[in-house]
């Protein structure tokens, strides 16, 4: 698309929901037709910074008109859970991309160990990348080699930072989580993994996300949002999601939410599991503030993360250029 629209002299509109997402580090991107709009704004500075002047920062959005049109409350029956979460526990062997480093040296393993064990503990800073020294790139390489697309100007770093290291810190945080909560709660858990079992955790499989996962958010009491670590400062559309179906949001600390929401206001974030596990302790029995947090966030999203708004600011950067 980009080639070709460099060659047509076109403009090439892209608005990215996912990070990392390999056809951001293209080296087409740097085309003079493009727009390519970021949610991350970690991401973005990054780009921008490095000289790519077709980078552009924006927030994720949601419909809106569609949510209101759905009648969310109907669901309730089906989908009333005091604790849900929706997304991937990176379980399958597809994901489990760290393992291929089981042959490194006991000092390199100890070494990768370490950083995901401080990133795991560590909110609104991402340090995986930097945190990888060249002597310890190059036992990974051994073990595992990169093979970098000669398209993109991804580096081994970039690579084993954000699409190996990062998943592992997921992984390993959403698991513990579920499994902390499960000592004392049940939790719903959807997901695509049909094979996690976790005690407390009932797995009701996959979800679909248009006309059944509204339902989720709307008619859970609490809803958790662990983001996936190589998001580095945006707020990820789950979050979006779930206050613009009027759900109660229990995120981990993103930066970005400072720019728009209010804390305990809006949404809630923990700041570790402890505060996690006590936070969902007290807003389950807090019913009139937990009801009052949501309906807050589910205005502040309908009425100022929406296409239209977003999709006019994109058209006034597009067409004023």
């Amino acid at each position: 698309g980009y080639i070709c629209c460099q060659k047509l002299v076109i403009k090439y509109v892209s608005w990215v929901y996912d990070s990392p997402h390999i056809s951001v580090y293209s080296y087409t991107i740097i085309n003079s037709c493009n727009y390519v709009f970021l949610f991350d704004f970690a991401l973005y500075d990054e780009l921008h910074l490095a000289g790519i002047k077709t980078v552009y920062y924006m927030p994720l959005a949601v419909n809106d008109k569609r949510l209101q049109r759905m009648q969310l409350s109907k669901g309730s029956v089906k989908y009333s859970h005091d604790i849900s979460m929706v997304g991937s526990l990176y379980s399958e062997p597809k994901h489990r991309l760290y393992d291929k480093f089981s042959t490194v040296g006991p000092y390199a393993k100890g070494y990768l160990d370490g950083i995901i064990d401080a990133q795991k503990k560590l909110y609104g800073r991402y340090i995986l990348k930097e945190m990888l020294s060249p002597d310890i790139v190059e036992e990974m390489q051994k073990a595992y080699p990169t093979n970098p697309n000669a398209s993109t100007v991804l580096s081994p770093e970039d690579i084993y930072a954000d699409y190996v290291l990062a998943r592992q810190v997921t992984a390993l945080e959403r698991k513990e989580i579920l499994k902390m909560l499960g000592e004392k709660h049940r939790v719903d858990l959807y997901t695509y993994e049909k094979e996690v079992q976790i005690p407390g955790i009932i797995n009701h499989g996959k979800i679909d996300y248009y006309d059944d996962m509204p339902y989720v958010f709307h008619n859970s009491k609490i809803n958790l949002n662990i983001t996936l670590r190589s998001i580095k400062s945006g707020i990820p559309l789950r979050a979006l999601d779930i206050m613009g179906c009027g759900g109660f949001l229990l995120s981990n600390y993103q930066i970005e939410y400072d720019e728009y929401f209010v804390p305990g206001e809006d949404y809630v974030f923990y700041e570790d599991y402890y505060d996690l596990e006590e936070k969902v302790n007290y807003y389950l029995s807090h019913e009139n503030e937990r009801r009052a947090i949501a309906a807050n966030g589910c205005r502040k999203v309908r009425e100022e993360h929406n296409y239209r708004n977003r999709i006019e600011m994109i058209l006034s950067i597009v067409m004023g250029e």
